[in-house]
C-alpha cells in the first residue's frame, strides 16, 4: 500500500468516523451549549475587563460588590456545564432517532443527579446534604455527562425502537402516552444509575464522576493541554478540511469538551484567589487558544492568506475572490476562501494551510509558557469577533500582540505560495484570452470569406 492509499484510508476513516451517531449528537449538542457559555463570557469580560482603573472606576459608582451579580450568571452557566450538556447531547442524538428527545433528555438530567455526591463539605467543616455540588456540576463533570448522555440515548432509543414500552389506549391523551412510554426506559436507566453509584459508594468509598473525573478525564485534559496534543488536535484539523472534511467540526467535537474543562480549571484557581501567570496548575491549552489563535480569521489562519493575495494578486480570478471574501475573512468566516478559491484539494495552499496554524499554537503556546500572557479563563468571546480586538479582550495588550504576531506569520509564509497559485490563475487567463482571440479572429475570417 502505497502512500497515497493509506492518506485515502484514513480520510475515508475520518469522514466515517465524523458521521457516527455518537459523534454528530456530540457535536451538535455542544454547539447548544454555546448560548450558555458565551452568554456567561460576556458577563465574566464585564466583570474582568482588561482595561486600567476599570475595576476601581466601577466600585466607585456601584460599591465594592459591583461584581457579584456578573459572577451569579457564569455561576448560573459555567458552574452547571454538565447538566446542559448531559441535556443537550441526548436531546440531539435521540431527536436525530426520531424518537421523544425532550423526554430522554430529562431522563438523562435525572441519571446524572443520582450519580453526583450526595453532600459536600463546607469550608473542611461537617458535610451537607441534600445539594447539588457545582463542582461536579460543572467542567469537572463534564466527561461524566457526556457519558450518561450516550448511555441514556442508545437506552431510550432501542427501548422506544423495539417497543420496550407501556402502550396505552388510543383514547389516553398523548402526553399521557407519551410519559408512560417513557417508563420502562426510565426505570431501566435509574436502576442503571443506582447500581453504579452503590458500586462506587459501598465498595470504592466514591462516586461515578469522582471516580471518572480520576481515571478518564484527568488524563484526557492532560493531553490535550500538552504540546504534543494540541499539535495532533491542530494538524488534524487543518489536513481533514484540506481534504474536504470540516475538520474542526470533526475534531473539536472530540475535544471541544476537554479544552472547554481545561478553561473552567482556569477559572475556578481564579475563584479561589490565585493567578495563573506563572502557576503550574494552570491549563495552556484551552479553547480559546485554539478558537481565536490558532483559527484567527478562519481555519488556517486565512486571514494572512487574504492580506498576502491583497499585496500580491494580479489574476482577476484572485483579486475578484479576495474583495469578496476580505470582510468575512475580519469576522473570522473562511468558507469562501476555503471552497471558493479553493483551498479544498489545492496542492498549491496544503503546506501553508497545515503549517501556519502550527506555528500561531507554538507562538501562542509559547507566549503563555514564557510569562508573556496569562493562560486563559472561563471568558470567551463570539467567535466573530475580529483578530486582534479579541485577543485584547481576552488578555490584554498582550493577547493584542500575539494574535498581530500570528497574523504578520500567517501573511508572510502564505505569501510564496499564493504567489504561484496567483501565478497559476493567470497563466490559465492568458490561455482563455488567447483562445477567444483565435475564434474571434477564425469567426472573421469564415465570416469575410463567406461575404466574398
Amino acid at each position: 500500500m502505497n502512500k497515497q492509499e493509506i492518506f485515502d484510508k484514513f480520510l475515508e476513516f475520518m469522514a466515517n468516523f465524523a458521521q457516527l451517531k455518537g459523534v454528530v449528537a456530540l457535536r451538535d449538542g455542544f454547539i447548544m451549549t454555546t448560548p450558555f457559555t458565551i452568554g456567561g463570557s460576556l458577563f465574566l469580560l464585564m466583570a474582568n475587563l482588561p482595561v486600567p482603573g476599570y475595576s476601581e472606576f466601577m466600585a466607585s459608582i456601584f460599591g465594592p460588590d459591583w461584581t457579584a451579580p456578573l459572577y451569579a450568571v457564569s455561576g448560573a452557566t459555567f458552574s452547571v456545564l454538565a447538566l446542559i450538556v448531559v441535556m443537550a447531547i441526548t436531546y440531539k442524538f435521540v431527536a436525530n432517532e426520531g424518537c421523544d428527545a425532550s423526554m430522554a433528555s430529562f431522563l438523562a438530567l435525572s441519571a446524572f443527579l443520582v450519580l453526583m455526591p450526595p453532600s459536600i463539605a463546607v469550608g473542611g467543616g461537617p458535610e451537607v446534604g441534600d445539594v447539588i455540588p457545582k463542582i461536579w456540576a460543572g467542567s469537572n463533570g463534564v466527561i461524566t455527562a457526556i457519558l450518561v448522555a450516550f448511555f441514556t440515548s442508545y437506552l431510550f432509543v432501542y427501548c422506544e425502537k423495539h417497543h420496550l414500552t407501556i402502550k396505552m389506549p388510543d383514547s389516553v391523551p398523548s402526553g399521557v402516552a407519551r410519559a408512560f412510554e417513557a417508563l420502562v426506559p426510565g426505570i431501566l436507566l435509574f436502576t442503571s444509575a443506582a447500581v453504579a453509584f452503590g458500586i462506587c459508594r459501598y465498595v470504592g468509598t466514591t462516586t461515578v464522576p469522582e471516580l471518572i473525573f480520576a481515571v478518564i478525564q484527568t488524563p484526557l485534559q492532560g493531553l490535550s493541554d500538552s504540546l504534543g496534543g494540541g499539535t495532533i488536535i491542530v494538524g488534524l484539523q487543518s489536513v481533514l478540511f484540506w481534504a474536504g472534511i470540516h475538520g474542526p467540526n470533526v475534531v473539536g467535537g472530540v475535544v471541544q469538551p476537554l479544552l472547554i474543562a481545561n478553561s473552567l480549571d482556569n477559572q475556578h484557581l481564579l475563584d479561589a484567589g490565585m493567578q495563573l501567570m506563572g502557576n503550574p496548575q494552570a491549563h495552556i491549552f484551552t479553547v480559546q487558544v485554539n478558537d481565536v489563535f490558532v483559527k484567527s480569521g478562519g481555519c488556517g489562519l486565512t486571514l494572512g492568506l487574504i492580506i498576502s493575495a491583497l499585496m500580491v494578486a494580479r489574476s482577476t480570478q484572485m483579486k475578484s475572490l479576495i474583495r469578496m471574501a476580505l470582510v468575512p475573512g475580519l469576522f473570522n468566516i473562511n468558507e469562501p476562501i476555503i471552497f471558493g478559491l479553493p483551498i479544498v484539494f489545492n496542492p498549491y495552499l496544503l503546506i501553508p494551510f497545515t503549517i501556519v496554524p502550527l506555528l500561531a499554537m507554538f507562538i501562542t503556546y509559547a507566549s503563555i509558557s514564557f510569562g508573556f500572557m496569562a493562560p486563559f479563563s472561563a471568558v470567551q468571546v463570539p467567535w466573530t469577533t475580529p483578530p486582534v480586538i479579541a485577543g485584547f479582550l481576552l488578555n490584554g495588550w498582550q493577547g493584542a500582540v500575539v494574535q498581530l504576531v500570528n497574523l504578520v506569520m500567517a501573511t508572510l509564509i502564505y505569501l510564496p505560495f499564493v504567489k504561484s497559485q496567483d501565478k497559476a490563475l493567470l497563466a490559465e487567463e492568458l490561455q482563455e484570452k488567447e483562445a477567444e482571440s483565435n475564434e474571434k479572429e477564425e469567426g472573421e475570417e469564415n465570416r469575410i470569406a463567406y461575404a466574398q
